[in-house]
């Protein structure tokens, strides 16, 4: 875990794919596409059946890590409506678990508009907590400070003469607004897009500066990917 500044709060960064609140115990994370897998198989693309407990198991080690008490998700909690319906029983206990154990909120998304089983947590479009916005998809031209996900950014890096991809935060900041961070993606099953793409830097619009953050041997790094014009 390597902490980042954000709105003010000190938040840590874990694993390089969650977001955690000290001061609200609550750990954020977006996009876990549950059930992806299975609406592949229901298209004839056979893609082994486990990103649902692989996902699950990430969030119960982050919770174990940071001592969160609450788990507030990001939106495209499952990869589609239905995804609900089709975990398996080991899944949905660990799931259940997970939701009577914790305060949970669900975020939802595009993917899951019409999502209808909460496993005992809480639906809603967006929250604001402490003046700071929760959303799946970053609105262009907020003003407050906020946290959203959708976009699985991920940046490109050299790593012992490699150039591999990593997923990552993208955060913009500004001198007359708030900050705004998108978050990586935190499911198993799940691509990317990158970080410097046209359509994330519109979504973080405007800003005075945009980089994509992300952990390496303990700390923060953060490397630009835009800079307002002097």
């Amino acid at each position: 875990m390597v902490p980042l500044s954000f709105a003010g709060q000190e938040m840590l960064l874990v694993d390089g794919r969650a977001l955690y609140w000290p001061r609200e115990q609550a750990l954020l994370v977006a996009d876990l596409h549950l059930e992806k897998a299975s609406w592949y198989a229901m298209g004839g693309q056979m893609l082994p059946p486990y990103d649902s407990r692989e996902t699950l198991e990430r969030v119960a080690d982050a919770v174990k890590r940071t001592g969160a008490c609450r788990v507030i998700t990001l939106g495209d909690n499952f990869h589609d409506d239905e995804g609900t319906s089709r975990l398996d029983p080991f899944a949905a206990g660990m799931l259940e678990g997970l939701t009577r154990a914790l305060d949970w909120v669900w975020i939802t998304g595009n993917h899951d508009e019409a999502m209808h089983r909460s496993f005992g947590g809480e639906l809603t479009e967006e929250l604001e907590i402490g003046g700071i916005v929760l959303r799946h998809i970053a609105q262009t031209g907020e003003a407050r400070p906020e946290l959203s996900g959708h976009f699985h950014p991920k940046v490109r890096v050299k790593v012992r003469q490699r150039h591999i991809s990593r997923p990552c935060g993208v955060l913009s900041r500004s001198a007359d607004r708030g900050d705004r961070m998108i978050l990586p993606a935190f499911g198993a099953l799940t691509g990317g897009m990158d970080a410097s793409a046209p359509e994330i830097r519109a979504a973080l619009s405007p800003a005075g500066t945009i980089d994509a953050v992300l952990p390496a041997k303990g700390k923060l790094v953060q490397l630009p990917l835009w800079r307002q014009a002097a």
